[in-house]
């Protein structure tokens, strides 16, 4: 099965269930429109208020076919959210929270309800795609994905509740056996969810599903728990009291999207800011156009590769983008910027001097450790310092080769891997530009199918100035 197949199931999966749910609702008709109209502004309004996507060149990343690729995938972004992406696991807890509470309903203002699968189906989907209508005129993230994800978590959730309860089968469930029952359901969902957006990240950007999973998981005790708790509560309190009681319990998440919001703007900001001061080596004329970017985007899919969780690939995207900062505090500058082939001490020093500098720019300690460690032996730094020496050394090394440059480069990093270069970031390196440059395709075991592999990666992965 290609990495293409999984995409293309899901978004299947989910096409077929809306088509059918809207097919099944215009022949059977809207059941309790009020409720059904209730609950879809809810979900448009959760979505039209979400963070948006960081989508393609950023201040960190270029082109896909110039330099690097970018993450196409908001999980965030995921992504995001981009590459590292926003950070943000569900950026619209609101429309979340609501969509699965309509799924979870059984009452209304003590009176049973009539909807099933496919009206929760159409509603949601409805709902979300005419939140997304302003981010698609903007062009501001992907949004067929997080309709797919948004349409198959409300149906497995409606799956799992509306036949039964219709059924009678929670009849004798009441009081906290019966939230608890829907704070099941709920998880349950979650979990899958978090199964169906680590796929569709996968398959967007092509890194690692195993890490990605871990990711996604380790963001539901957080707004995970959220939405679950608030979902729950919506579903309990409208068949109580009926729908006043959406803006009611809306109104802490509400805020919490708006938080999160907010919270994503600080960090472009943030990112924005970081990518200036890398930029202020290259303005100088101590490195090359574009290095610490290149670096950087290349870093990360090698970080992707080793498995390094979001958290850290952060800390390799800062600290890749300034490796170079400590450049500005020598009096000659070293030509090109290649500070690869210096003697070890002069790396040291160099090292040294851009993690001063950059425990002043408030980066963060664990950045000025990699900036500071990147010209250490290797089995004394830490992953990420290890593949930010590798990377810039591969980029310096191709930067001006011929035809044949990435493999020369590769083959000079290999043999240094005795004591200067990480062997296994090595591998993944060569992992990572064998998959660009081979058309997704792996190098061979011989020195043809590493050529074969590695022929087109000037193209794919390397510009010259």
């Amino acid at each position: 099965m290609t990495s293409r197949s999984p995409l293309l199931a899901l978004r299947s999966a989910a096409a077929l269930l809306a088509a059918g749910s809207l097919l099944a609702t215009l022949a059977g008709g809207l059941d309790a429109r009020p409720t059904a109209l209730a609950f879809g502004v809810l979900v448009a309004v959760g979505e039209l208020i979400r963070p948006g996507a960081r989508l393609g060149p950023d201040p960190t990343t270029a082109h896909p076919t110039t330099a690097y690729p970018t993450a196409s995938h908001g999980t965030a972004s995921h992504g995001t959210q981009g590459t590292t992406g926003s950070g943000l696991r569900e950026a619209a807890p609101l429309g979340a929270a609501g969509a699965l509470s309509y799924a979870l309903l059984g009452e209304h203002a003590g009176q049973p309800t009539h909807h099933g699968v496919a009206q929760v189906v159409c509603v949601v989907a409805a709902a979300a795609l005419l939140g997304s209508v302003p981010r698609l005129a903007r062009g501001q993230g992907p949004v067929l994905d997080h309709l797919v994800r948004r349409i198959l978590a409300a149906g497995f959730t409606a799956v799992c509740f509306q036949p039964l309860y219709h059924r009678g089968f929670f009849d004798g469930w009441s009081g906290p056996a019966y939230a608890l029952l829907l704070l099941a359901l709920l998880v349950l969902t979650v979990l899958c969810d978090a199964v169906v957006v680590a796929a569709l990240a996968h398959c967007a950007t092509g890194w690692p599903f195993g890490p990605l999973l871990r990711d996604e998981l380790r963001a539901v005790p957080g707004i995970g728990s959220a939405v679950c708790a608030t979902g729950a509560v919506m579903a309990l309190a409208v068949a109580v009291v009926g729908l006043w009681a959406l803006p009611v319990f809306s109104v802490p998440l509400l805020l919490t999207q708006l938080s999160l919001r907010r919270y994503a703007a600080v960090r472009a900001t943030y990112r924005q800011t970081i990518a200036s001061l890398a930029r202020a080596t290259e303005i100088a004329g101590y490195t090359p156009a574009g290095h610490a970017r290149r670096v950087a985007a290349l870093g990360q899919a090698v970080g992707r590769d080793l498995g390094l969780p979001e958290a850290e690939l952060t800390v390799l995207e800062y600290a890749a983008l300034m490796h170079d900062i400590g450049q500005l505090s020598l009096v000659d500058p070293v030509p090109a910027g290649a500070t690869a082939d210096l003697p070890a001490a002069e790396q040291r020093r160099i090292a040294l001097l851009g993690g001063a500098v950059v425990r002043r720019t408030g980066a963060g300690p664990q950045v000025a450790a990699v900036v500071e460690r990147q010209a250490d032996p290797y089995p004394e730094q830490p992953v990420a310092a290890r593949i930010v020496r590798v990377v810039n050394a591969y980029e310096e090394k191709v930067r001006d080769a011929g035809p044949g440059g990435p493999l020369t480069a590769l083959e000079e990093l290999r043999l240094g891997t005795g004591g200067a270069y990480a062997p296994e970031v090595v591998a993944a390196l060569a992992r990572v530009l064998g998959n660009r440059g081979g058309g997704g395709q792996r190098p061979g075991p011989g020195a043809g199918g590493r050529r074969a592999g590695l022929s087109d990666l000037g193209r794919g992965w390397v510009t010259h100035g």
